[in-house]
């Protein structure tokens, strides 16, 4: 697959990490195989989870290929660039052709990346999965490795206004492979939630406590932070939902007002 943007856009994201002061602290990622196809399924925090994810493969020199919800293709800037990386548009609605889409990058040896839980967790704990990751990689053949993001969510995330003051602490799990084979998606996509809730529950523990007083709010209720649990996630998350309907309805109602 060709790249022309994408290496540049790497250099220049290191380059701002840099910039930032940042502090990325990388563990497991001997666990991405350096060739073949692989998917890596990633926990969700904040909307710059993108742009650090691909980190977990950048040691085995492997370019990720996110699955991103196709809003992002539409949009007039950003659009043009997740096109040229090569990333695969999501149709909520109707996800077949993405499917389809990332069993091919697989089969073809491309890193590709997704999101089990489909959206950012305002809990800050792991939501529930949708099956799709597990289904990918049995119907492509290939591993299926977890990664654990922890502190993207404190630069842009849901209900908090932007932070990107410098010194911040980028926290990269990589866990151990599974192998799903398609015959218990179900089962499968359980193990998987376990095992990334305990590597999540490691990479939290593990995260500088200065940088993480207790109450903070970007950690978990469960674990000492004021972020909402997960119920109150949902609820929030669902009145969410309530009021893009709303604007969308009047979107359309003014398109036929004006006609």
């Amino acid at each position: 697959m060709r790249d022309v943007t994408y290496p540049p856009i790497i250099v220049t994201a290191k380059a701002a990490f840099k910039a930032l002061g940042q502090r990325i602290v990388l563990t497991g990622t001997e666990n991405v195989p350096r060739e073949g196809g692989v998917l890596l399924a990633y926990n969700h925090v904040g909307y710059v989870d993108f742009v650090y994810g691909g980190l977990a493969a950048n040691p085995s020199g492997r370019l990720v290929r996110f699955m991103a919800k196709r809003e992002l293709f539409d949009h007039r800037w950003v659009g043009p660039l997740m096109r040229s990386l090569n990333h695969i548009e999501v149709d909520r609605g109707e996800g077949l052709q993405s499917f389809h889409t990332a069993v091919d990058y697989l089969r073809r040896g491309e890193a590709v990346g997704i999101f089990p839980e489909a959206t950012i967790s305002r809990a800050m704990e792991l939501k529930e999965f949708k099956t799709g990751a597990v289904r990918i990689a049995a119907e492509a053949g290939v591993p299926l490795v977890p990664v654990i993001m922890w502190g993207t969510q404190r630069m842009m995330t849901k209900d908090h206004p932007r932070d990107f003051s410098r010194g911040k602490t980028i926290a990269i799990t990589v866990g151990e492979p599974m192998h799903p084979t398609g015959a218990d998606p179900v089962g499968d996509t359980a193990r998987l939630h376990a095992q990334m809730s305990r590597m999540l529950a490691d990479t939290v523990a593990a995260y500088p406590a200065d940088e993480q007083p207790p109450g903070s709010w970007w950690v978990p209720a469960s674990m000492g932070g004021s972020a909402p649990t997960l119920e109150e996630a949902a609820r929030l998350d669902a009145a969410e939902k309530r009021e893009r309907a709303r604007k969308r309805a009047e979107k359309r109602a003014k398109r036929q007002s004006g006609k």
